[in-house]
Formats: C-alpha cells, structure tokens, sequence
C-alpha cells in the first residue's frame, strides 16, 4: 500500500492586509462627499490679553497736588512783587521823619503816699516828604513817655490829614500818675547824680491810611520809637534841656 502523504503548504497572509487599519479614517458622522475634502485642525479662538491697570499711588498724587500749590503760590509771590515795583517806581514811597524837639515839665510831684503825679508838655515834628502820597492820622493813637520800665505818662495825637511834602508840629499834654513811687524817685536821684542826665523813651502808636493818588488804603499802624536824654526830672526844672534825641520809624500791618 502505497503511501499517500498529505503535503502541507503554508498560507502566506497578505501583509498589507495585517496592516490595514479596522477603523476607518473618516470620523463618525461625516457623509461619504466629506471624505475626499481637505480636514484642518479645529479652530481654536484666541482671547486679547487684558492687562489690569495698577492702583493709583497716593503718594504720586499728593505731590501732583503738592506741586500745583507750590506753583500757584510762587505765580502768586511774583504778581505781588511785579505789582509792588510798579507802584513804588509810580509813587516813590519814602519814609516819614518824626523829632522830639522840645519837653517842659508842667508838674513832677511827688505826694505824701509816695505816689508820683507827672505832666509833660511835649512838642513833636512829623515830616511827609513824599510828592505823591499823603497820609490820614485816625482816631486811636497812644504816645507814652517811660523811664525804665515805668510809664511816667501818656496822651494821643489828635486826627488830621497830612498832604505831600507836608510838615506838621504837634503841642501834646501828657499826664499820668504812678502809684507806689518810692522806688522810681530813688532812682532817678542816682541816675542823675551818677550820671548828671536821664534816659528816657517817648512810644507813639499811631494808625494811618496810606492816599495813593486818589486810591485810599486800608488801615496800617506808625510805630516811633524815640530815645531822649535830658539833662533832669525834678519839681524845681521845668524847662528840660534834651541833650541827645534819636527817632525810629516802623510799618505794622
């Protein structure tokens, strides 16, 4: 018996079939007249950046404000001055002169309870030497004549008012009474022995108005500060030499 032998050949597999893909490309969903078109990637929007605005600084606001002010004042200083020169090169604003040029004693006693009763009559010049401005004396002026730190009297300047390049001389009673006058009457006796004269001071307060032309200024005060040495005080001289006289004038607003 013959030998049938049963020839057993391999089965090639197609590889391209191995590697053929069981899914299909094309997404689930699309129709077939999709298939041959071209496929993007999906669209994807991009957002603008927004950038927050940092905080307001205090600090760089207050010097904003700061500077402003500093501006504002310095353009304000600068009008006043530009307004100040043109009126003094207008006007030529000069000083008024005053002058203690006589002093007599009326009354210089002292009573039994040591108290002091004193009047002086004192003769005062005040000299305007300004061309275009004049000045109103007001109501209110104090003039007070001291020795030391004692008042020994006091009175007022009557009102008036004073033109260009005017002079105008005062005759002014002044009286006053010092209480407790032991003390200023050993003083004054070894002043005048030590010294043979005595110091004394003449104040005036005087409120004015400044004339600018036909313009009439607030209100501003004179202060005179006089210096005087006379030669003494006592009942038994009434005429008062001066010997020495020097005045100082001051602008208060």
């Amino acid at each position: 018996m013959a030998d049938h032998q049963q020839k057993i050949h391999p089965v090639h597999e197609d590889v391209e079939a191995q590697h053929t893909p069981s899914v299909p490309l094309v997404p689930r969903g699309s129709s077939k007249s999709d298939q041959t078109a071209h496929h993007y990637p999906p669209f994807q929007r991009t957002l603008p950046v927004l950038h927050s605005k940092p905080p307001k600084n205090k600090r760089s606001c207050c010097c904003k404000f700061l500077c402003w002010t500093i501006s504002l004042l310095l353009l304000l200083i600068i009008t006043i001055a530009i307004v100040l020169g043109i009126l003094y090169l207008a006007f030529q604003p000069k000083i008024p002169k005053y002058s203690v040029d006589r002093m007599r004693l009326i009354q210089f006693n002292f009573s039994a309870d040591s108290s002091l009763d004193a009047t002086f009559n004192v003769t005062i010049t005040a000299t305007n030497p300004n061309k275009k401005i004049g000045i109103y004396y007001e109501g209110g002026s104090h003039i007070s004549v001291w020795y030391t730190d004692t008042k020994l009297c006091q009175g007022s300047m009557p009102k008036f008012y004073q033109g260009h390049q005017n002079t105008t001389v005062f005759n002014l009673p002044l009286t006053g009474q010092t209480q407790d006058a032991t003390a200023l009457a050993t003083s004054l006796q070894q002043q005048q022995q030590q010294t043979g004269n005595v110091p004394l001071d003449l104040k005036v307060d005087q409120p004015v108005r400044i004339k600018l032309g036909k313009l009439k200024l607030m209100k501003v005060q004179f202060a005179v500060r006089c210096r005087l040495v006379v030669d003494s005080l006592t009942q038994d001289n009434y005429s008062i030499n001066i010997q020495n006289s020097s005045c100082k004038f001051r602008l208060r607003l």
